[in-house]
C-alpha cells in the first residue's frame, strides 16, 4: 500500500451545492490524520497550470454554508489529451502529492479514471452533481438544493398560473437524466412531466393536455426537463401553438438558479460524509473508487462504473408521477 502525506483536492466542471462543505470534510478529516492537504484551483486545468494553494483548517472556515465552490471549476479541453494528463500528474508530483480527491460529476470522475490508469495516480471520487445521475449512491451532492431550489420556483409560478388560468412550461435542469424534473414533478403537483428516460412523442404530449384541459383545471404546470426529447419548453411552446391556440401558454426556463444557493442540511451532511470517507478510502489504500451512500450507509464503487452505468430512475416514481397527476 502507497504511503500517502499530501492529499490533493479540486472540484470540476458543473458546480453543485454542498461542494464547498465537501471540500470542509476533504481538508479538516487529512488534517486530522495527520496529512497535508493542497487545494487545486480550477480543476484539472489548475492541475496543468499548477494552481496551488495549500489549505489549513482555517482555509475551510465559513464556508460550509455557501453555495458555489471556493476552489473554482473549469472545464479543460487541454486535460483531455495525453499530454495535459501527463503534465497534471507531474506538477502532483514535484508538489508531493500522492492522492487526488476530485469532486464533481461524470466528466470529472471519467477524467480521473484516465488519469489512474495512465499514470497509477491515487484517485478517489466525491460526486457533486445536481443531476443525481451516477451509478453507486441514492444521491449526489447538490441535487436536494436543486430539488428545493425548482420547488420554491415552481410553487411561485403555480400562483400566477392559478390567478390567470394559464398554462406554464417550466423547464428544469437535466441534460441527460430526469430526476430534477420528476421529483420536483410529483412534489409540486404537476399536471404533466417529460423526462429524457420516457417516450414523449409530441401527439402523446397533445393526447396528455387535451384529457387534462378536459377537466377545467384553473391552472396547467407542465414540468420539461431540458434533456426531454420535445427539444426543451420554448420548443415545446413552439410544437403545440397550432393545436392550442386558445389556451394562455407561457414558458419559464429556471436555469442555473438551480445551481446556485445555500445547501440545504442534508447535502451539508451527505457532503460532509462522503469527503470525509473520501479521506479515508484513500489511507485504506483505494485508488480509483466513488465514495457514496447507499442505504444510508457509505459505499465505494469502482470510479469508472460510477459514470459508465447508467443509473435509472425507479419505477415506482414513474408510476406514482401518472397516478398522482
Amino acid at each position: 500500500m502507497k504511503t500517502i502525506k499530501k492529499i490533493g483536492v479540486l472540484t470540476s466542471g458543473g458546480d453543485s451545492p454542498g461542494m464547498n462543505a465537501a471540500i470542509r470534510a476533504v481538508v479538516r478529516t487529512a488534517l486530522y490524520r495527520g496529512l497535508e492537504v493542497t487545494g487545486i484551483r480550477y480543476g484539472y486545468q489548475g492541475a496543468i497550470e499548477g494552481d496551488f494553494i495549500e489549505m489549513q483548517k482555517l482555509t475551510v472556515s465559513n464556508t460550509i454554508q455557501k453555495g458555489g465552490t471556493i476552489l473554482k471549476s473549469a472545464r479543460s479541453k487541454e486535460f483531455m489529451t495525453v499530454e495535459g494528463r501527463a503534465k497534471a500528474a507531474e506538477n502532483f508530483r514535484n508538489n508531493g502529492i500522492d492522492a487526488l480527491v476530485a469532486i464533481g460529476g461524470d466528466g470529472t470522475f471519467q477524467g480521473a479514471t484516465v488519469l489512474h490508469q495512465e499514470h497509477d495516480f491515487a484517485v478517489v471520487g466525491v460526486p457533486g452533481t445536481i443531476d443525481n445521475d451516477l451509478s453507486g449512491t441514492d444521491e449526489t451532492i447538490g441535487y436536494d438544493t436543486a430539488l428545493n431550489t425548482a420547488l420554491q420556483a415552481i410553487d411561485k409560478i403555480r400562483d400566477t398560473a392559478d390567478a390567470h388560468e394559464r398554462m406554464f412550461l417550466v423547464e428544469v435542469m437535466g441534460r441527460d437524466a430526469g430526476f430534477i424534473a420528476l421529483e420536483t414533478g410529483i412534489a409540486c403537483g404537476a399536471e404533466l412531466t417529460l423526462l429524457p428516460e420516457t417516450l414523449n412523442h409530441l401527439d402523446d404530449v397533445k393526447t396528455s393536455l387535451r384529457e387534462i384541459l378536459t377537466n377545467k383545471k384553473r391552472s396547467t404546470l407542465v414540468i420539461v426537463a431540458e434533456g426531454d426529447e420535445s427539444g426543451g419548453a420554448m420548443k415545446l411552446q413552439t410544437d403545440l401553438k397550432e393545436d392550442f391556440a386558445d389556451i394562455d401558454m407561457r414558458v419559464c426556463v429556471l436555469g442555473h438558479i438551480q445551481r446556485g444557493g445555500n445547501p440545504t442540511a442534508r447535502d451539508r451532511v451527505l457532503a460532509s460524509r462522503l469527503g470525509s470517507a473520501a479521506v479515508n478510502a484513500l489511507l485504506d489504500g483505494h485508488e480509483s473508487v466513488m465514495v457514496g451512500v447507499v442505504n444510508n450507509n457509505i459505499k465505494l464503487t469502482p470510479l469508472k462504473s460510477g459514470w459508465s452505468k447508467k443509473k435509472s430512475i425507479q419505477i415506482e416514481m414513474l408510476d406514482l408521477n401518472k397516478i398522482l397527476k
